[in-house]
């Protein structure tokens, strides 16, 4: 179940913790329709919500993910604590680092960092 919320005069679809998990290309393409039928312009996911080959970047797994958002042109972000991950992989740290620079794919902490990103 995902819900539709305004945050700063943007509306972004927030996708909820239970769910199936988004391992390829038709799980976030189910959650762009999502999105382009309610309005949203950037969509919420939570961390635990992604497949664990997402976080292995040799997977290409969240290369395809990510590309689909930006062919769509929505933002997308992933919600939540990834720093096992991160520890694990140099790459995914960079990865993170790069994406977090951009207007297209964030990956945040919580929701108030989410408040704080959409404010500027």
């Amino acid at each position: 179940m995902s819900t539709l919320q305004t945050i700063h005069d943007v509306p972004v679809l927030m996708c909820a913790s239970e769910g199936d998990a988004i391992g390829d290309e038709r799980g976030a393409l189910d959650l762009i329709g999502d999105a382009g039928y309610q309005g949203a312009h950037w969509v919420v996911i939570p961390a635990g919500r992604f497949d664990e080959r997402f976080f292995d970047l040799r997977t290409r797994v969240a290369g395809e993910i990510v590309q689909k958002f930006a062919n769509y042109r929505l933002g997308v972000v992933v919600l939540g604590d990834i720093s096992r991950h991160t520890t694990e992989s140099s790459a995914l740290r960079d990865f993170v680092r790069e994406c977090n620079r951009g207007r297209q794919t964030w990956f945040l902490a919580d929701a108030e960092e989410l408040r704080e990103r959409l404010k500027g």
